[in-house]
């Protein structure tokens, strides 16, 4: 037994920790969880624990169902908000076949192939998210048919007493209690909308972040009697929730994306990196944007990017290079602002990551950046400057991604399969749908 393994199995039994929950995604970052008693956990960690796959979206076929969870005790943390009588701790799952291999259709296992292939090119890869939500009064619609945010507030927005200060404060308390390192929080733009930041951390400890981040804040707003929705665009009228991700790739302690007196002190390794995500971008929109909630962020306006573009600290691009601060040459990164808040972060991660990792295998050439605000130009004057656009609905992103070599082949046959036949099913149920919109136009003048 290792020695993280024998820690976990001392402060479960020092901390009186009852429940040990095992969570794991499915094939579009639902979290799912199984409650394990203690005596249970040293079996767990040597053998895993046995469930039925075939429950559970995109994990197996009804024929080979039988799957293993087995606990990453780097994961371990007690959950604050479940109280101090009866503590309740957590730990990430691997998802493994019967016989000890990792599963090809778990979307941790996804990330970690894609890690391990940029590892095997010598490069670390660092994020660092930007989470929009909102906050709501209720889960359910206000008498008009929208949701009901907690305040009026905007940008930066200081509002005295406001329900979503205290939020703020409790959840970042939460999410420092159980291992995240929060940067800054702040109001954002829209009214109950708040953002938190991340730091900066490798990507599968980021994306399991993510996963604890949404439950976390979940968790506080009902606390507080409130509703947190990561729904990517929930009002007609106000910006939609993204989740801006910032990368690097490190060469053991040296940033491969500064290279000091080049443009932007950008090194030709970011360039091609940024140019395999610009190239690709269209066939992975489908995994960074999922659901047809999705394309009303990317084509609602706002600051939600839908060309293909990038600029240096330009906010209508698709990809952004943030300013460079003299001296610090470690932080030189890109932005890629296309993510929404509700995408599974493994596998956003790992398509980003793939299809950044092509860029510079192949030495793809980076077009010349974005100078304009890309959504005052004109359909002709963005078409004679390259910035074709993103997928304008999910039924489009599927077909693109259908068409795509190499989504296989970062994602694996099987995850690749049942995540599209996920979201043709999604896109299938919402053809059918006829909205109010719909009726409020046409039942009195047809």
């Amino acid at each position: 037994m290792d020695r993280q393994q024998e820690f976990v199995l001392r402060t479960i039994e020092e901390r009186d920790v009852r429940f040990v929950r095992l969570w794991f995604t499915d094939v579009v970052g639902s979290l799912k969880s199984v409650a394990l008693a203690p005596a249970e956990v040293e079996g767990a960690f040597e053998e895993g624990l046995g469930f039925d796959g075939s429950s559970i979206e995109g994990l197996a076929r009804v024929f080979e169902s039988d799957m293993l969870a087995q606990p990453d005790p780097a994961t371990f943390q007690i959950l604050p908000w479940r109280g101090e009588t009866e503590a309740t701790s957590r730990m990430f799952c691997d998802i493994l076949t019967p016989d000890g291999e990792p599963s090809a259709a778990d979307p941790r296992n996804v990330l970690k192939r894609n890690l391990a292939k940029a590892a095997d090119m010598g490069f670390t890869c660092y994020t660092h998210p930007e989470i929009e939500f909102y906050l709501l009064k209720s889960q359910h619609p206000g008498p008009d048919g929208s949701p009901v945010p907690v305040d009026e507030g905007g940008y930066f927005d200081h509002v005295p007493g406001g329900v979503a200060q205290d939020f703020r404060r409790t959840a970042v308390t939460m999410l420092e209690s159980v291992g995240i390192s929060v940067e800054f929080s702040h109001h954002e733009a829209g009214p109950g909308q708040n953002e938190i930041d991340l730091r900066y951390a490798d990507a599968l400890q980021t994306a399991d972040n993510i996963m604890t981040f949404r439950t976390v804040i979940k968790e506080v707003a009902l606390q507080q009697g409130t509703y947190a929705t990561f729904m990517p665009k929930p009002f007609t009228a106000h910006p939609g929730s993204g989740m801006h991700t910032h990368f690097s790739l490190f060469e053991g302690d040296t940033n491969a994306f500064y290279e000091a007196g080049a443009e932007f002190q950008l090194s030709e390794t970011a360039r091609q990196f940024m140019a395999g995500i610009l190239k690709h971008a269209p066939e992975f929109t489908a995994v960074t944007n999922q659901f047809v909630n999705s394309y009303k962020r990317l084509w609602g306006g706002g600051e939600a990017p839908s060309y293909l573009s990038w600029g240096h600290n330009n906010r209508s691009a698709l990809v952004r290079v943030p300013l460079y601060k003299p001296g610090k040459g470690q932080s030189a990164r890109i932005e890629y602002r296309g993510i929404d808040s509700a995408a599974n972060p493994y596998l956003a991660y790992a398509v980003l990551l793939g299809a950044g990792l092509k860029g510079i295998e192949e030495g793809y050439q980076l077009p010349a950046a974005a100078e304009d605000d890309i959504w005052s130009l004109s359909s002709a004057e963005r078409r004679a400057m390259g910035h074709d656009p993103l997928p304008a609905s999910l039924h489009e992103a599927i077909r693109t991604m259908e068409d795509s070599e190499l989504m296989p082949q970062i994602l694996g046959e099987k995850v690749f399969e049942h995540f599209l036949r996920n979201k043709r099913a999604e896109w299938q149920d919402y053809r059918l749908q006829v909205t109010p919109y719909e009726l409020q136009r046409n039942l009195g003048i047809l």
